[in-house]
């Protein structure tokens, strides 16, 4: 073998992503990833760009989507204007570029437990060194140099931070010389009354970056997201994006402002958001009728996900196994957590793709398998 780079020792495929191939499958009922309900994206019409799209673009993206994005944030609260905004090839680019830019090997990284598993892998690719926090910050003890959460609708729990939590990370942050990262996806899919606005919107001073995206309202395959970064962050995060892809993709740039300028995006997102309760109620439900007594729950009140925490003893992986012979796929909870040794056994299923008659069908497979695995239900 060539020499290679010791960064690849901690290099590992993604396990959402190497079930997707599967989950395509008619067949297959997936509560694995993230994946919109393929019926929210039937009413999506884009017109076609302007054939100047077509030629090379600024790295930073397109300046009128830039300052729509300003304007949607400063409307939730954030000050950041046009030219400290970045559009990225999806928000995953976004967490690869932080940690290019903040993480060396054994930099602290203090992250939510459990935390978005992506977000884990790339840190430790870079040799991070990850601390779990609480929601508010990270305690008695040395600041970390960087703090990636996910207040709003938490992948994988779903849960939402406190009014008071937030502005205690901003404080804490600001305070610390600690870097603030806010991943905030899923904050237009609420369904119930939730604090939402961003940590990054407390800061005084301090470093931050808040990113979005728009897979989860518009299409994911665009793959398109954006960051607003603090002054000091905005200059070395272009040229870090400069040398990865040069650009984002123009034309879904172009959609992206079509969406945003769209008259009846209000409407649309609320039906998407209506769309997206009620499938998140039956599936309560079905969870209700197929797991009770044999797993733990709570319902989110936005987002796209379950986080079910299983009886002592259940092995989530060997669930899957089980699991995937019988066309269902999910993931563990291990995979979302800085340091799973010892962890309680838990799962994150997926609510948004599955239909109605697909999601019963799957979790009472489920059901069969955790009752056969689960060592109280065979004491009773």
């Amino acid at each position: 073998m060539p020499r290679l780079s010791a960064r690849l020792k901690d290099l590992h495929g993604s396990p959402v992503r190497a079930m997707l191939e599967a989950s395509l499958r008619p067949e297959v009922i997936s509560f694995a990833g993230g994946l919109p309900a393929p019926e929210t994206l039937e009413d999506i019409e884009l017109p076609p760009p302007p054939r100047a799209l077509l030629q090379y673009g600024p790295t930073e993206g397109e300046p009128a989507l830039r300052a729509r994005i300003a304007e949607e944030l400063a409307a939730i609260g954030l000050d950041c204007p046009a030219e400290r905004v970045m559009v990225l090839s999806g928000s995953q680019q976004g967490i690869d570029l932080v940690a290019k830019l903040c993480v060396d090997a054994g930099t602290p990284v203090g992250v939510e437990s459990p935390a978005y598993l992506a977000a884990l892998q790339v840190f430790r690719f870079f040799g991070a060194e990850l601390r779990p926090m609480a929601p508010g910050g990270w305690g008695p003890g040395p600041a970390p140099a960087l703090a990636y959460v996910t207040p709003t609708f938490q992948n994988p729990t779903g849960r939402c931070w406190s009014l008071e939590a937030r502005e205690a990370l901003a404080r804490a942050c600001a305070a610390q010389d600690a870097v603030l990262f806010e991943d905030d996806p899923y904050r237009e899919l609420v369904y119930d009354p939730s604090e939402r606005r961003p940590a990054a919107s407390f800061m005084r001073g301090g470093s931050r970056v808040y990113q979005g995206s728009f897979s989860k309202v518009l299409a994911p395959g665009l793959r398109l997201g954006f960051l607003a970064a603090s002054e000091d962050l905005y200059t070395p995060l272009y040229r870090l994006k400069q040398a990865a892809d040069l650009h984002t993709s123009r034309v879904g740039q172009w959609a992206a402002l079509h969406y945003l300028n769209d008259p009846g995006r209000p409407e649309r997102l609320r039906r998407l958001v209506q769309h997206y309760r009620v499938r998140r109620d039956r599936f309560a439900e079905a969870l209700e009728r197929r797991l009770r007594g044999l797993a733990q729950w709570d319902v989110p009140p936005g987002g796209l996900f379950f986080w079910v925490r299983l009886g002592a003893g259940v092995d989530a992986d060997a669930l899957l196994a089980q699991a995937a012979e019988r066309q269902v796929l999910f993931t563990p909870g291990r995979h979302f957590l800085a340091d799973p040794a010892g962890a309680p056994p838990a799962i994150r299923l997926n609510f948004s793709n599955a239909g109605e008659a697909e999601a019963e069908r799957g979790l009472g497979i489920l059901g069969e398998l955790l009752a056969a695995a689960t060592p109280a239900a065979h004491a009773a």
